[in-house]
């Protein structure tokens, strides 16, 4: 393990903190300057800045003849953003779920999920998937602007009759400090990606120091190393008490990686992106559940607290230990597999329709009295 490895993990580590910091100061202020809530900020600003690198990967990978590892960039993204980034920020601070999330947002990423795994049904995602995926992104966005603009209040902007002057000096001040504010949110994307290159650079000098092959930190360090952006912003922005904002870029950031990631890929990548069967067996179907799982957690309470958080990270850990003995063809495979597949998930599943039947049972008996 030399110096310049430890470097680069210390200043990669330094660079992410800087731009999750940047970026959610920049994005949280220009929410307030144009009267919009953190949560939509959060869904489409953050969550498009952070979703940069599965992007740059993506479509340098297509353009090197290599479009297939878009799949498993998109797929092992958006699995650690619910278990992993999220997991980790419920653990530090609980994280608010708003209603709209539960409504809207969830089920659309819930959607886009199932869409891709049905797409992939034929072991590619062709050129017209991507027109589809492209559009339907198109349509939220939209859609998600006018429910933006019509929630927008206006009562803090200066009306006509109280003087030109005083209208033109509230618009100059305000579109100095949507630029001050957009600057931030550059700055702090740019640190973000370099920071994440520079921390995987780190690790995979000192994984390879320690004879860890190559396929081994491809699984592990680089499948992560897409997602330190959202992780590093979600916690800034929980410590920051912007709890809307961690949620949103989560589930604004899987979003963007199913509908911008793999639709742009797929147009850019000649005859679309082949799909590994093994990817169509395990892991998309593993996307779509984990993105499943996320939605009655988000409904009980409309939070997710400490003790779920920790149960994404275990759920996550046991996933990343079932894809590195695939990867190496360990004899330990079929039993953990089994295990995995047989009883952790299904135990979970079981476990999370209780939950959400003893949280309508909750309701319900708030209710009776009131209707008595």
């Amino acid at each position: 393990m030399s110096l310049t490895s430890v470097l680069l993990l210390l200043a990669g580590f330094v660079l992410l903190v800087g731009g999750g910091e940047a970026l959610v100061r920049g994005a949280a202020s220009l929410a307030r300057t144009m009267g919009m809530s953190a949560l939509v900020v959060g869904l489409t600003v953050v969550s498009f800045a952070t979703s940069s690198p599965e992007l740059a990967v993506s479509a340098g990978s297509a353009l090197a003849g290599s479009p297939g590892l878009a799949v498993g960039n998109v797929v092992g993204s958006n699995i650690a953003n619910i278990l992993l980034v999220l997991g980790v920020a419920a653990l530090v601070v609980p994280l608010a779920v708003t209603s709209r999330l539960v409504r809207t947002d969830i089920p659309v990423m819930v959607g886009l999920s199932v869409l891709t795994l049905v797409l992939a049904l034929d072991d590619t995602i062709s050129t017209t998937d991507g027109v589809l995926l492209l559009g339907l992104l198109a349509v939220y966005l939209v859609m998600t602007t006018i429910v933006a603009r019509r929630e927008r209040g206006t009562a803090d902007e200066p009306r006509a009759q109280d003087g030109t002057d005083a209208l033109a000096r509230f618009r100059t001040t305000r579109a100095r400090s949507i630029g001050v504010d957009a600057v931030l949110v550059v700055v702090g994307v740019g640190l973000l990606v370099l920071g994440a290159q520079l921390l995987v650079d780190g690790a995979t000098q000192i994984a390879s120091a320690f004879g860890v092959s190559d396929l081994v930190i491809g699984l592990t360090v680089v499948a992560v190393g897409t997602s330190l952006p959202e992780l590093a912003t979600s916690v800034i922005a929980v410590r920051r008490g912007e709890r809307d904002m961690a949620v949103g870029n989560i589930v604004g950031s899987n979003i963007f990686n199913i509908g911008a990631v793999l639709g742009l890929t797929a147009l850019i990548a000649p005859g679309g992106i082949e799909v590994d069967p093994a990817a169509v067996n395990v892991d998309l179907p593993i996307m779509v559940a984990v993105a499943v799982v996320l939605l009655p957690i988000a409904f009980t309470g409309q939070a997710i607290v400490r003790w779920e958080g920790g149960l994404f990270v275990v759920l996550y850990l046991v996933y990343l230990a079932y894809v590195l003995l695939a990867a190496t063809d360990h004899d330990a495979q079929g039993p953990f597999g089994g295990a995995m597949f047989g009883f952790v998930l299904p135990v979970t599943a079981v476990w999370l329709v209780a939950l959400v039947a003893y949280e309508l049972g909750l309701r319900r008996g708030r209710r009776s009295p009131h209707q008595m």
